[in-house]
């Protein structure tokens, strides 16, 4: 387990699942999958999504949210949501941690985020739209802890830089 992680709740779009397991691998978060999933683990659209990259991923599979809150009772977490009260930039964010998304279709459960509210945080977007891609999403959140933590384990120079001579 990484200092980030992202945990899926009952993902449904294999094509999400690979994109975000891409950039776990990209920025060595771990995944958690919580089941029921709405895909197998070996379709062929997720392993397509994910690229070459399935090697470098630690993932985690749990038989459901009880599950995982049973095998990290004292987790740091944060949960993601178009109805939470604040805005994900608003959170000093801790390492280790989890950060929580829900199925493309519902979001996270309902209770989960009334019994979380101080830790449930938002991505601001334009009125009008229900909600951005689930992996662009995780993306965001993933790339503002990492920002908050100076990039802290990833590579900030470039091999092939682009130079100012024509």
């Amino acid at each position: 387990m990484s200092d980030i992680n992202i945990v899926l709740v009952e993902p449904e779009i294999p094509q999400n699942t690979g994109n975000i397991a891409r950039t776990c691998a990209a920025t060595g978060a771990s995944l958690h999958l919580i089941e029921p999933m709405g895909f197998r683990v070996d379709d062929r659209k997720l392993k397509r999504a994910g690229l070459d990259y399935w090697h470098l991923l630690d993932i985690t599979y749990y038989s459901g949210l009880d599950d995982f809150f049973t095998r990290h009772p004292e987790a740091e977490y944060y949960l993601f949501s178009t109805k939470a009260p604040r805005d994900y930039t608003e959170v000093d964010y801790p390492l280790p941690l989890f950060l929580f998304f829900g199925k493309e279709t519902k979001g996270l459960p309902e209770d989960l985020l009334r019994d979380n509210l101080d830790r449930t945080v938002r991505i601001p977007m334009r009125d009008g739209l229900r909600s951005l891609n689930l992996s662009n999403s995780a993306a965001i959140a993933v790339y503002e802890v990492l920002r908050q933590h100076n990039f802290s384990g990833l590579k900030k120079e470039s091999d092939y830089l682009i130079s100012s001579e024509r």
